[in-house]
């Protein structure tokens, strides 16, 4: 074989090893781009299929209190629901800044409170109060035919998120009709 024929012969082997390694790069990239492609996709689907993060959680307590965490002031029907499933009829009204539900929404159980002694020893006072990780709904204090009145107020300032009035109502709940709250701020 001559030098010249040995040359090119040389020379078409280095051109197909190159193309091959072109080919390999290009695959690789290729996959990269799928991989990344298919990641963004999973990013954005897999919320709009799993649905967005529940607005609170409600879980039964071995003392038979229920601790209930609310993240957002919604779906305020699922969460009366999930509460009867725990063994508490409840009315759960949100209401904007700088607003309450009229007073008188039905019967409060054992009357009206005068003093605030009168009011600590009331089921209203004991029946919700603020726990570790939200609120803690004391089911003992609603009998059968009662209702827990739960109003929470979304508070735009400070570090508390939101501020609750719970009731304990004897049969017929009113439906809450908003009005100005003249005792908060703003």
């Amino acid at each position: 074989m001559r030098f010249e024929e040995q040359l090119l012969m040389d020379l078409k082997t280095e051109m197909a090893a190159r193309n091959e390694r072109s080919r390999r790069v290009g695959r690789r990239l290729l996959a990269g781009a799928a991989v990344a492609g298919l990641a963004a996709v999973a990013a954005v689907a897999v919320p709009l299929l799993t649905g967005p993060e529940p607005a609170y959680a409600v879980s039964k307590n071995a003392n038979g209190t229920i601790t209930m965490e609310l993240k957002e002031f919604r779906d305020a029907d699922q969460l009366e629901e999930d509460l009867k499933d725990l063994g508490v009829t409840a009315d759960v009204t949100y209401l904007k800044p700088y607003t309450k539900c009229q007073v008188d929404r039905g019967a409060l159980v054992g009357g009206e409170y005068d003093t605030p002694e009168e009011w600590r020893a009331s089921a209203h006072y004991k029946v919700a109060r603020p726990g570790p990780k939200g609120f803690v709904i004391d089911p003992r204090y609603v009998g059968k035919g009662q209702t827990v009145v739960l109003e929470f107020t979304e508070n735009p300032k400070g570090p508390v998120k939101s501020q609750l009035k719970a009731e304990v109502i004897e049969g017929r709940v009113k439906p809450c009709v908003p009005e100005h709250d003249s005792t908060q701020l703003g």
